[in-house]
């Protein structure tokens, strides 16, 4: 683990619990997603971390409601809740990665799973909503496309969405190759 990125991890606990993140300030009028991107080759690292720094964050802040949504764990109840799983998996086995996203491509349009990640997150009862499995959901999901659908539903309750790729304050690259050229909206958390 590089010196940078243990760095940067170390930022996240003191940021979350910072009342100008908590509260939407500064904003200039701007929703209050943020993007915390790391390499991809840091998952493991990063999971870890992050299980410590919420442990950390009840400790110090119990006041503070933080709920975490693992975008593939709920991909997985969607599909279940429709009965889509066993024949989904077949269907991957069988013809390929390609063949099943478009199969699931109305089952999982972003709109319909970003309703989805609002009734798990229930931003109404949650100071901050964090996101995770953005990698491991790929290529089922379009993140950006995700997280402008989620705009109009997360009620001013921040998200922060941990990213494996990069960030560059307009677009995502995930796992730093591939390129979306779309610009999205969001802050990085830390530097």
């Amino acid at each position: 683990m590089n010196e940078k990125f243990t760095d940067r991890l170390n930022q996240i606990l003191p940021r979350i619990k910072s009342q100008e993140l908590i509260t939407n300030s500064g904003l200039g009028n701007e929703i209050g997603f943020y993007i915390f991107d790391y390499p991809p080759e840091e998952e493991l690292t990063l999971r870890n971390m992050l299980d410590s720094i919420l442990n950390q964050l009840a400790k110090q802040r119990p006041d503070l409601k933080v709920a975490k949504v693992n975008l593939f764990e709920l991909v997985i109840d969607i599909l279940k809740s429709r009965n889509l799983l066993d024949r989904a998996l077949k269907m991957q086995k069988e013809k390929g990665d390609e063949e099943l996203r478009k199969a699931l491509k109305g089952p999982l349009h972003e709109e319909k799973v970003a309703k989805a990640f609002v009734e798990k997150a229930n931003p109404d009862q949650y100071d901050i909503i964090l996101m995770t499995g953005v990698g491991t959901v790929w290529p089922l999901l379009r993140s950006h496309t995700l997280l402008n659908n989620l705009h109009p539903l997360m009620k001013g309750t921040p998200l922060i969405v941990f990213y494996p790729g990069y960030y560059d304050g307009q677009s995502l690259s995930l796992f730093g190759k591939l390129k979306d050229n779309n610009y999205y909206r969001a802050f990085r958390l830390v530097p």
